[in-house]
């Protein structure tokens, strides 16, 4: 074998030594005997073919104890879908990598296997709401960056600023939830209204929060509007980051959209506020 080939075994060896760890680690999460049976059954089969490899490279290595704790903490804070949504694509790519050596040719089956076990067991309960989080999410976006845009040209005063956006957002919120409330109880379809609403809220009143957070800590109005244009980003980053994983979509794609629109939206309301200013001659 050769050096190159040695390697490329080290590595296989280290992500199904890995593997292993993550699903024990995720069986935890699992809220049915089942899914955790399926899970440690997976980790004992990932450990076997580390033990294969290794009569190919006579190594034996540790746990990367950094990517195991990473992703339990991710599977704590973004949800067991999320997890096993990376896993599933991450079995897919080693499937066809494996076909490659004729050594591990063997592992590449298993490894579909692993992919169809972990799509069955992702809770489509989660994503059924996918929706009406986005409506929250993208409306508030769209709306408060370009509303606390118009504000810093129009009041010129953060403490104004926060306060307005903050009676403005929680109206807002309110107003998503009923209707996004009466819209699933009209259209009886599978998603229960009031969880809906509860998801476009939440969803729109905690994005808001965030893009008003400069205001309140900030004193210059304008560092302050750059600060939110930060968080507007970083927050667009983030779900679209969860959305393309849980959906298996183009993260490029969809944070592009969103981010053209809400700064687009945003740098509009703002000439709409300096030209409000110049021709009402209104100070704040």
């Amino acid at each position: 074998m050769s050096n190159k080939i040695q390697k490329e075994f080290i590595k296989f060896q280290q992500s199904e030594l890995d593997g292993s760890e993550i699903y024990k680690r995720l069986a935890h999460f699992a809220k049915t005997d089942k899914n955790r049976e399926i899970l440690s059954e997976m980790a004992k089969e990932e450990y076997n073919h580390y033990s294969f490899i290794i009569n190919y490279t006579g190594k034996k290595l540790k746990p990367n104890r950094f990517k195991i704790y990473f992703t339990t903490l991710l599977c704590r804070i973004l949800g067991l879908t999320f997890v096993l949504k990376m896993m599933e694509r991450d079995e897919g790519m080693t499937s066809n990598i494996y076909l490659q050596y004729p050594q591990l040719e063997a592992f590449s089956s298993t490894e579909d296997e692993h992919e169809e076990k972990l799509l069955d067991m992702i809770d489509e309960t989660r994503l059924k709401y996918m929706g009406s989080i986005v409506l929250g999410l993208n409306d508030a976006l769209v709306e408060f960056t370009g509303a606390l845009a118009g504000f810093t040209l129009a009041l010129n005063n953060t403490g104004l600023i926060a306060l307005t956006g903050s009676i403005t957002g929680i109206a807002g919120a309110l107003s998503m939830s009923s209707s996004e409330y009466f819209s699933n109880k009209a259209e009886g379809g599978d998603k229960h209204p009031l969880r809906a609403a509860i998801y476009t809220g939440l969803s729109f009143l905690i994005t808001v929060l965030a893009l008003i957070s400069p205001f309140i800590w900030i004193r210059t109005p304008i560092f302050a509007l750059m600060v939110m244009i930060f968080i507007a980003i970083l927050i667009i980053a983030i779900f679209n980051f969860y959305y393309a994983v849980v959906r298996g979509e183009t993260f490029r794609k969809r944070f592009g959209e969103m981010a053209i629109i809400s700064f687009s939206i945003a740098g509009l309301s703002f000439i709409i506020g300096y030209l409000l200013k110049l021709f009402t001659g209104i100070e704040a």
